[in-house]
């Protein structure tokens, strides 16, 4: 008995660190693809790797030789299959889990919910992208640059159903308006409710690739979604709306204490 506890040799620190470094990835890899058209690939790759196994076995000599070189692939042909998955995953990489973008204040998400609010009581379309730490350059390009004061006002006029920037979507950087009327890439999850339209399909493609957060209202619902890291969700409740921008985008330390103290009173 004791020779058998002498064969393993004392874990190291290394071992340990090692072990938590190769889990971590494994971890973020599993959140990259949840929900998406991956999970499904990654499930035929694993099916025809299953095949070639039990065509050798069962020595079916032309099926075993064409998955071996369709195998033989597999690396280039993962990369084109999930090039957008390992650019998103790249772009991230250079930011914590707990990293926010604090460049906005109170008043400018507060002139952004006034519009958001204003527009969806009066059934006007609105796109709306927040950018932070994930560079959207190639989508601002396809608008018109403005780089304009955030307005309320400014917003609305924008999206009026007259104004020829409305189809398009507003981008808002550095607390700035930057453009309006840009093309964002539209989702191909064929998993979106059929109440979804354009600017849901496209707030959802543009967060699939970035880290952005899009505001969409619905001329026809009335609804304010948000949209972030894939994901629609819409909002009933004003003060929820406040509560996720102002989360997501405002520093603890702007705001007041009596108003922390307020909110947990609440």
């Amino acid at each position: 008995m004791p020779e058998f506890f002498n064969s393993f040799s004392p874990i190291r620190w290394q071992d340990i660190a090692d072990i938590l470094i190769v889990s971590y990835i494994i971890y973020r890899a599993i959140l990259l693809i949840r929900g998406t058209r991956a999970v499904q690939m990654l499930l035929g790759i694993f099916l025809i790797t299953l095949i070639y196994y039990l065509s050798s076995k069962l020595e079916l000599l032309t099926l075993h030789l064409l998955l071996r070189y369709l195998l033989s692939s597999l690396f280039f042909i993962l990369i084109i299959v999930f090039q957008k998955d390992i650019r998103r995953a790249l772009t991230q990489m250079g930011r914590t889990p707990f990293q926010k973008n604090e460049d906005m204040a109170v008043q400018e998400i507060n002139e952004i919910i006034t519009a958001v609010i204003y527009m969806a009581r009066r059934r006007i379309g609105a796109l709306i992208v927040i950018e932070r730490d994930t560079g959207i350059r190639d989508y601002i390009e396809t608008g018109f640059t403005l780089n304009a004061q955030l307005l309320n006002e400014l917003l609305v006029a924008i999206f009026f159903p007259m104004s020829p920037m409305h189809d398009g979507a507003v981008v808002i950087q550095d607390g700035k308006i930057h453009s309006a009327g840009c093309l964002l890439p539209l989702s191909q999850n064929t998993g979106i409710k059929k109440r979804y339209g354009t600017r849901h399909r496209a707030a959802l493609g543009l967060s699939e690739e970035t880290d952005a957060v899009i505001l969409v209202v619905s001329e026809e619902t009335q609804e304010i979604s948000i949209v972030r890291g894939g994901k629609i969700t819409p909002l009933h409740d004003e003060e929820k709306l406040d509560t996720i921008l102002k989360g997501l985008f405002v520093s603890e330390k702007t705001i007041p204490l009596w108003k922390k103290w307020f909110s947990r009173k609440k």
